[in-house]
């Protein structure tokens, strides 16, 4: 068994050549750009995992991952687009380096050639691996929807948030692996239950991810800090300090969230340390990993084959960026 090290340079070798045509430049050369910017690969790596978890790896998982890898990045050059994000990775977004405009096009450019590599895929495989991808592709477009239309609405339930963030994060992390254990040649039984390790983990992971919006260190997050409270979202943390926040925080807040007063981040992380948020988002965030951890227990395949995604999970839910 590899390590999600080994992985991800066996990946990279794979993937770090130009993925698009030369010309025209305009089109491409952003499309490419958001590629170049590093990133940590999970999602393509978890494919190769998937696939690894039940046999050899198959030259079918690396189109796969490839395709992944490509719709998420889509995804994100449009997400930056929406949230009018400045920073991806510690470095500009594309829709800032190249323009809204040329950006929305190397979105769908970047959608596009992600079928192109799917149609790689051995044909047999092909009729599995093909619907899989084409429904999480439509959730995860879903869930940005229910994000941006969260930004309208006066109040989000946790149920309704934890819903969006399934839809927009955790299903093309859950995909990915059961698109690796298709692969691999997985019974049903199995690629469900890792389907739902997956789908936990990137709950947990969202969580996580909410946490160092607000509270990570800049220079190792690599986004700008208090992005989602500047944008008004109502991430875990948010919905949290809204439902158990001093009346008087809370009144102060649903006027912040009315208002972008230049110290509009450093009011709202006080309201949300003096609500214990910052501590029940590591609680919330654990429960969620532990969910994820019965699943892969219950996967029927030798503990020690295990051991790279247990690894990976708790990379996951214990990163600082």
């Amino acid at each position: 068994m590899n390590s999600f090290e080994e992985l991800l340079k066996k990946f990279e070798d794979y993937f770090n050549v130009r993925q698009f045509p030369v010309s025209p430049s305009t089109l491409y050369d952003p499309a490419q750009y958001i590629l170049g910017i590093g990133g940590k690969r999970v999602r393509p790596v978890c494919v190769l995992m998937g696939n690894e978890l039940f046999d050899d790896i198959k030259e079918d998982a690396y189109h796969v991952a490839a395709a992944v890898e490509l719709f998420h990045n889509f995804s994100l050059i449009h997400d930056d687009i929406m949230d009018k994000a400045p920073l991806r990775r510690g470095m500009q977004t594309v829709h800032i380096k190249y323009g809204e405009p040329t950006a929305l096009l190397a979105g769908d450019a970047t959608l596009v050639q992600s079928y192109v590599k799917l149609s790689s895929v051995a044909p047999g495989l092909l009729q599995e691996v093909l619907p899989l991808f084409n429904r999480t592709s439509l959730e995860v477009c879903e869930g940005q929807q229910l994000d941006m239309d969260f930004e309208q609405k006066q109040t989000v339930s946790l149920h309704e948030y934890v819903e969006m963030i399934t839809l927009k994060t955790s299903v093309l992390l859950a995909a990915s692996l059961k698109l690796g254990s298709i692969i691999g040649g997985a019974s049903k039984g199995n690629r469900d239950h890792l389907y739902e390790f997956g789908k936990n983990l990137g709950i947990a992971f969202q969580i996580q991810d909410d946490y160092l919006d607000a509270f990570g260190d800049p220079s190792k997050f690599g986004k700008q800090v208090g992005g989602d409270i500047l944008a008004n979202k109502k991430t875990f943390l948010m919905i949290h300090a809204l439902e158990t926040a001093s009346s008087a925080d809370k009144e102060k807040l649903q006027q912040l969230l009315q208002s972008n007063p230049a110290d509009k981040v450093e009011q709202v992380l006080t309201i949300f340390k003096n609500a214990g948020v910052d501590a029940w988002a590591l609680q919330l965030k654990n429960e969620y990993f532990e969910k994820a951890m019965e699943h892969l227990d219950a996967i029927a395949v030798m503990s020690k084959r295990k051991e790279p995604l247990m690894q990976l999970a708790k990379f996951l839910i214990q990163r600082d960026y």
